[in-house]
């Protein structure tokens, strides 16, 4: 049974499924409209996503990247922040249901914009997620940390013990997927091992270690065009990582991952730490969305909506960001912002009795990725740039794009402590960080976390006595 989770003012009420990029920016975009702004999320913080990297190897705190929502929309009157995952949404009531602990709420809304991203994607192979962590949440980022940090300190113990078998697998580090976020995390890793971590062991030479960056794809940022990817792969190589293309991934386990060549060669890379950055799936709301409206969807779970983002007979449903298919459109961060600000003009024209502004046009603003401090590559209209050049437009494009004023000059501080020296000032870690994910795994699809503390206490003592 479900409560109403909010009371009718008499104003057109906008409910928003998302707190990202495509939510946030919706939001805001929505300020002096004469409307109701409902914003739900299954966090409670606006995840700047492309800096996860730099979370996962102690160069950023988490809450440099991921500030509060409610902190972000804390002057935006017509707004409020509501902490509840999206489990249902009801297209004929006009009714979107959240569930937060114990507390089932259902939200009235007269628009809806659905922005409720994407995660990651094992293609059909979900068991690997146990020994190869995604990096699509704060979560992920502290797991991922906890375990790059926890290799070297497990090598240590290890070879301090004489048992030098052990050190290999875990001084090697395999990140699966080259496009820019395998790119980006495996020069991270590189550069952790060679200049932050080198003389801080006594049993072990971090710069030794290994880090492998895998790919099925017979390129590195193939998004990026031949002449940048080379130029990307050259990078990478001179830092020691190595390259492997054409290499399917077909088995993960704790101590390793199993590869296909190309040539149909199976092969066996010792490894106890591997980060999986290849491949996204859109939110489960989108099959729910193509269900009812009978629009289509991709293999990526992608809803195919309308030329001006809506779904098809329903005019008032606004869907944006990586949830949707449509012209082709990738899965970046301004297709998010774009699509967002789009459906908030859409909703203001139609309540002000204009026309539609017409269908969506997405302005590419280019893409960019860093390899490594000072280099980096940037694709941008006909503009093809690497180097020094491009990580500075990275740097800057970044800094314009992180929330808060505050937030931007602690980043600005730590890219300098990271970037110019060698030192990097969160490399803090918990078991908890570690284990939570598994640990949770483990308690079963049954368990649900409820205030109620002492009835799940029982029910667990119940299942172990029976």
């Amino acid at each position: 049974m479900s409560n109403k989770g909010h009371v009718p003012t008499g104003r057109h009420r906008v409910v928003i499924i998302g707190s990202g990029f495509g939510g946030l920016f919706s939001a805001r975009a929505l300020k002096r409209a004469d409307v109701d702004v409902t914003l739900i999320s299954s966090t409670t913080h606006h995840l700047f996503q492309p800096l996860l990297y730099q979370v996962a190897t102690g160069i950023l705190s988490e809450g440099l990247i991921a500030p509060a929502t409610r902190e972000v929309l804390a002057r935006q009157r017509n707004a409020e922040v509501i902490f509840g995952h999206v489990n249902e949404i009801d297209l004929e009531r006009k009714q979107v249901v959240a569930k937060a602990l114990d507390s089932t709420e259902t939200y009235d809304y007269d628009s809806l914009i659905v922005a409720a991203g994407a995660g990651q994607s094992y293609f059909g192979n979900d068991q690997f997620a146990r020994f190869a962590p995604g990096m699509k949440s704060v979560d992920d980022a502290l797991e991922l940390r906890g375990r790059i940090f926890g290799s070297f300190e497990l090598a240590e113990i290890a070879a301090a013990a004489g048992r030098h078998d052990e050190v290999s697998a875990l001084m090697t580090f395999v990140v699966v997927g080259a496009g820019p976020t395998g790119v980006e995390m495996a020069g991270q890793i590189s550069e952790l091992s060679r200049r932050t971590l080198r003389r801080d062991f006594r049993n072990i030479d971090p710069t030794v270690a290994r880090v492998v960056l895998l790919d099925a794809a017979p390129s590195v940022l193939g998004a990026f065009g031949d002449r940048l990817g080379s130029k990307a792969q050259q990078r990478l190589e001179q830092m020691g990582v190595e390259v492997q293309l054409g290499a399917k991934v077909v088995d993960v386990d704790a101590t390793g991952i199993e590869i296909e060549d190309q040539d149909g060669e199976h092969r066996r890379i010792e490894s106890i730490c591997k980060v999986w950055a290849a491949g996204v799936q859109a939110s489960p709301l989108g099959q729910q969305l193509a269900e009812q409206s009978g629009a289509g969807v991709d293999r990526a779970g992608r809803i195919e909506v309308q030329p001006d983002l809506t779904l098809p007979g329903h005019p008032e449903v606004h869907v944006v960001g990586d949830m949707i298919s449509l012209d082709r459109l990738p899965g970046v961060a301004q297709v998010a912002i774009q699509g967002g600000r789009y459906a908030a003009r859409q909703i203001k024209r139609g309540l002000a009795g204009e026309a539609p502004e017409g269908p969506f046009r997405y302005k590419d603003k280019g893409s960019m990725a860093t390899i490594s401090r000072f280099s980096a590559v940037a694709s941008i209209g006909r503009l093809r740039l690497s180097g020094f050049v491009a990580w500075a437009m990275w740097l800057a494009v970044h800094l314009v794009y992180i929330i808060g004023f505050k937030s931007r000059i602690t980043t600005l501080l730590h890219w300098a402590v990271a970037f110019l020296g060698r030192a990097r000032g969160e490399r803090t870690s918990t078991e908890q960080q570690i284990y939570a994910r598994l640990a949770l795994e483990r308690l079963g699809d049954d368990f649900t976390p409820s205030l109620n503390l002492d009835r799940n206490a029982g029910e667990r003592v119940e299942q172990t006595v029976g």
